[in-house]
């Protein structure tokens, strides 16, 4: 396998290279964005040939999984009964069940172990807090539409998909595929003129009727609303949960008497109006997210419990390993925080309980890896991000996102709101010390000329930048003369004339800073499916009979009660099972229909029950009254009284007994006594 994947991580490694030297030679970024875009592309092709390397027993039946999916209701696609609605579904009793169970363990893993604050924030949002943010601007695709139906295509997928059409044709000279190759490897760099030359000029057409296509239009992801009657306050279904807790984030340091480091949760739905949502769960408009974010003194970045993770072995694909055709490779936690792979012991620390979560959940192991972004990736302001990714029959699909943000959040929402989200540090002696300041000088004669009455907006905006910020801004000043920002809806330039930069050092008592946030964020149905996909099994020997090995903890009923028959005299013991996993908390399913035991097994393991109590003759004609307990996946069966078995079950269900340990207690079934009421 690794001589047919050797040329390419060659390929890879040689524009990796290449990437590196033009950066450090200081290369126009238009030549460096080129250079990036090719070694994306190189990537791509070297994981697409690791996929479809890999041994055919590491995939999965995906049309049979999907039918047991849709069949037994986990989900489906909303509004069916009016044609449906594409990126929008509906989650059935499993599917709502199981993703219920885990966001209880993530919960308990996250929220109740880490001791962090959750709030609930409302979906709708204003339009400055999201001007603010950068959505507004910058959450936005290309796209294009038929010029007759008014169907709508993502402008680069459709492009780049016809130019993989026009390659496989007979009569592309090497030349030509050269130049769509080239073409291919840029589609992330374009600007809307240049998408939409390259349309005209390799004639693309709509894809379903061959009619012409509109102009490529910015089209912003966001779903836009109006709050009030009067239509004058615009606003958007939140694009994320985010925002809301950083906008809350003097509330929360209260509520945590003022000390750092904290952290904030928030679980909830965000909205992305895709332009062709696709892959089931994976790409869709409204879905589930549950967010952590994690406030730290900036130069205070090690976890008192890094420890706890340290020595955690984890697939780790790091940039350089990317962008050297190397492949993932097992890591220790600590020695990856040690060596700088992974920035500081508080990403570490989230990395290793974000792996140990989804190991929980029901991932596997071999098929969970984190992957470090690279520089051209990464947001300017970031300074480490890796994500959470699953194999799947998708390829390796992004599930959570870790990323250090720095100070970039509260420090926008400070200058546009001219509130400072700052921590007060506190000191264990009050003493006074010497820092370095950096901050705007305005000349406010200039400003006031240039802006007459506004000149105050600029001037209050000015005084309350963040270091970052005016340190970027002066770079701006330094190589253009100029730079530009706006505040209260107004556009403000300024040139050197009328603003400086001054560098002093000032003598305080009590210590201000901007806290960084590290932020943890995932997408729960693109878990939900992974958690499909992995636990997804088909019987040996009986390709009809189907299962999910989902684990117990977050299994959608732990326990299926399944009287042998539909007999009266079982009535009482099913009352009396159901009673008690009632009492004890315990999701479970009665199946008294007339099929045969064998068949309502099948159906109950179909849906990823755990366990199964079955009530026979031997129930009811023995006394202590007694059960059978059968396992899903080994299909194995104990005989327990039937007074114990409610705890056990709940036992096995919060993962504090093994199912090995009850087979070493109780005997093994292997068919009962009595065949009737004796």
């Amino acid at each position: 396998m690794e001589e047919l994947l050797a040329p390419f991580r060659q390929a890879v490694r040689e524009q990796g290279d290449l990437v590196r030297e033009l950066r450090e030679k200081g290369a126009p970024e238009q030549e460096v964005s080129k250079a990036a875009a090719e070694l994306k592309s190189r990537k791509k092709t070297l994981e697409a040939k690791e996929l479809a390397l890999q041994p055919k027993e590491d995939t999965v039946d995906r049309v049979k999984m999907e039918d047991t999916l849709k069949r037994r209701f986990f989900y489906d696609q909303a509004f069916a009964i009016y044609g449906g609605v594409s990126g929008l579904y509906d989650f059935g009793p499993v599917g709502c069940a199981l993703k219920n169970n885990i966001l209880q363990v993530w919960r308990q893993h996250f929220i109740q172990e880490e001791q962090i604050l959750e709030i609930d924030c409302t979906m709708l949002t204003p339009e400055p807090v999201l001007k603010t943010s950068g959505h507004v601007d910058k959450f936005a695709d290309y796209m294009v539409k038929d010029a007759k139906t008014g169907e709508c295509y993502r402008a680069d997928h459709l492009l780049k998909a016809h130019l993989k059409k026009l390659m496989c044709e007979e009569k592309c000279s090497a030349g030509q595929v050269n130049e769509l190759e080239d073409v291919i490897t840029q589609m992330d760099n374009y600007a809307q003129q240049e998408l939409a030359d390259l349309f005209v000029k390799y004639n693309v057409k709509s894809p379903a009727t061959g009619n012409d296509l509109t102009p490529p239009v910015s089209f912003n992801l966001m779903f836009q609303t109006s709050i009030g009657p009067g239509g004058n306050m615009p606003g958007y279904l939140r694009p994320e949960t985010a925002q809301g807790m950083f906008l809350n984030f003097k509330r929360l340091l209260e509520f945590n008497q003022g000390k750092l480091p904290f952290a904030a949760a928030q679980i909830g739905n965000s909205f992305r109006n895709e332009i062709s949502p696709r892959s089931g769960l994976i790409r869709v408009r409204e879905f589930t997210m549950a967010e952590i974010e994690h406030f730290v003194d900036p130069n205070e970045k090690v976890h008192p419990k890094f420890s706890n993770v340290a020595d955690l072995e984890i697939m780790l694909f790091s940039s350089q390993a990317q962008t050297s055709g190397q492949s993932a490779q097992m890591m220790r936690l600590g020695d990856a925080v040690e060596q700088g792979v992974i920035n500081n012991s508080v990403l570490g620390y989230f990395i290793g309980r974000i792996y140990l979560y989804l190991i929980k959940v029901g991932l596997s192991k071999d098929k969970v890896r984190f992957r470090q972004h690279m520089e051209n990736e990464m947001a300017h302001y970031a300074c480490d991000c890796w994500d959470a990714e699953s194999k799947t029959s998708y390829g390796w699909i992004e599930i959570v996102g870790c990323a250090d943000r720095s100070c970039y959040d509260l420090s926008c929402h400070s200058r546009a709101t001219k509130v400072p989200l700052v921590a007060e540090k506190m000191l264990k002696e009050p003493i006074s010390f010497c820092v370095n300041v950096i901050q705007f000088e305005p000349n406010k004669s200039a400003i006031g000329m240039a802006y007459k009455k506004d000149a105050k907006l600029a001037l209050e905006y000015l005084a309350v930048c963040d270091d970052c910020y005016i340190s970027d801004q002066e770079k701006l000043l330094s190589e253009t003369g100029e730079f530009s920002f706006e505040t209260d809806g107004k556009t403000f330039k300024l040139t050197k004339d009328m603003v400086s930069v001054k560098r002093f050092q000032k003598t305080l008592h009590v210590e201000e800073i901007i806290p960084n946030v590290i932020e943890p964020s995932f997408g729960i149905g693109r878990i939900m499916y992974s958690i499909y996909e992995h636990s997804f099994h088909i019987r040996e020997g009986d390709e009809q009979r189907t299962y999910f090995s989902f684990p117990t903890i977050v299994a959608p009923y732990k326990c299926s009660i399944l009287p042998l028959s539909q007999n009266q005299n079982f009535v009482p013991f099913i009352h009396q099972l159901a009673e008690a996993m009632t009492r004890n908390g315990v999701s479970y399913k009665v199946d008294d229909s007339s099929g045969s035991i064998g068949r309502r097994y099948a159906r109950s393991d179909e849906i990823g029950v755990a366990f199964g109590i079955t009530i026979d003759f031997d129930t009811v004609n023995k006394t202590p009254h007694t059960a059978t307990l059968r396992d899903r996946d080994s299909m194995r069966q104990i005989r327990a009284e039937i007074t114990e078995l409610p705890d056990i079950i709940q036992h096995l269900a919060s993962d504090t007994l093994k199912w090995a340990e009850v087979e070493s207690k109780y005997p093994i079934f292997e068919g009962q006594e009595s065949s009737k009421k004796e």
